[in-house]
């Protein structure tokens, strides 16, 4: 997603592109009691309502970073001089490699957060934990597509054969759902298995997850792969109506769903290892772990909370009832090297051979 002019952002909320400044200019507290610095892979419109909750509940000040890659590295190369006080993140993969890139430090003895965030959505060691899950699911033409049920592994059968559109094989999204074909059948059979997805493909992987919705609404292909908050996001999009439309066009699968289940991966949060604020930044997690934030996630950005009991919105409730595959996320996240190395083993970023 590409940055916005600082003017046309919210004061103390503050973009950057790859090149672009930290912090810029003008924000000579951003050590100062009363403020969190907040790195985040997640768009700022996405996190801003929890944000200003928390502002308002806290008299705590954030300020952001936004960049789609590369915090982990920077926030190494800042070293002890980082200002970065907590890592917001779209991906498990994201989590494990701020882990294994030493630049978290443990938090989850803290009470608040074990009571709130299930164990299976923590890291065993507690340098981070989960605060929404999204599935990974199909996006089907509503025209012309009629089944209801589907699983990953039938994506690969040639009755598919070009009628199946996905965004980049790379993307932390693909690669996480590539790494639980892994974990639940191996290496071989999931490199036959993504060179079958691949040749079932309609064109080479491209654009996003709303890209792909796009896709079967003009008819270049009849499913997709998505993450499912992208549909509540469209559906309720009144500044881009035309994604209404896009959306309208497809109904939500969820694959797996009569076996193991559907793959869920998180979004989530970890605090830096020179957090300069630290008692501010775990005041912000706690928060994020409540029941007030996870119902600004559930009603804005319509993911599936982690709190016991909190209930998702109605739009993704229209969904349909999900049943999340059990799989630990760990053990997906150490599959996600060898998934890459497969997407590029078998060309499939080149789009169907034939």
């Amino acid at each position: 997603m590409e940055a916005r002019p600082m003017a046309s952002v919210k004061p103390r909320v503050f973009w950057a592109a790859l090149t672009g400044c930290l912090f810029c200019s003008g924000v000579s507290t951003a050590f100062a009691d009363g403020e969190v610095n907040v790195y985040s892979y997640r768009q700022p419109e996405l996190i801003q309502p929890l944000l200003d909750a928390f502002t308002k509940e806290t008299g705590i000040e954030t300020n952001v970073l936004f960049l789609d890659k590369g915090l982990v590295e920077r926030i190494q190369a800042e070293g002890v001089n980082s200002p970065a006080d907590i890592l917001l993140t779209v991906d498990i993969a994201r989590l494990v490699e701020a882990k294994e890139g030493g630049v978290t430090q443990p938090v989850l003895n803290d009470p608040v957060i074990q009571k709130d965030i299930p164990a299976n959505l923590r890291d065993p060691e507690g340098e981070w934990f989960g605060l929404t899950t999204r599935g990974r699911v199909v996006y089907a033409s509503r025209d012309r597509v009629t089944q209801k049920d589907i699983t990953y592994e039938e994506l690969s059968d040639p009755k598919w054969k070009g009628r199946i559109c996905i965004r980049d094989g790379q993307h932390s999204y693909n690669i996480a759902l590539f790494a639980s074909m892994i974990a639940h059948h191996g290496v071989d059979y999931t490199r036959e298995w993504l060179t079958g997805l691949k040749n079932n493909l309609a064109r080479k992987p491209d654009g996003t997850d709303r890209t792909q919705a796009k896709s079967i609404f003009s008819g270049e292909c009849d499913i997709a792969l998505g993450n499912t908050y992208y549909v509540g996001l469209m559906l309720t999009n009144d500044k881009e109506p035309e994604e209404k439309e896009w959306a309208g066009a497809v109904r939500v699968i969820f694959p797996n769903a009569a076996d193991r289940g559907t793959h869920v991966n998180i979004s989530g949060v970890a605090m830096t290892k020179y957090a300069p604020n630290r008692d501010n930044a775990l005041k912000l997690m706690e928060f994020l772990a409540s029941g007030e934030a996870q119902e600004i996630y559930a009603k804005e950005v319509f993911e599936y909370p982690v709190l016991p009991g909190a209930q998702p919105s109605d739009v993704v409730k229209g969904f349909g009832p999900i049943k999340p595959d059990p799989l630990s996320l760990t053990e997906i996240a150490a599959h996600r090297k060898e998934a890459s190395e497969l997407v590029d083993e078998v060309g499939f970023n080149e789009g169907p051979s034939n």
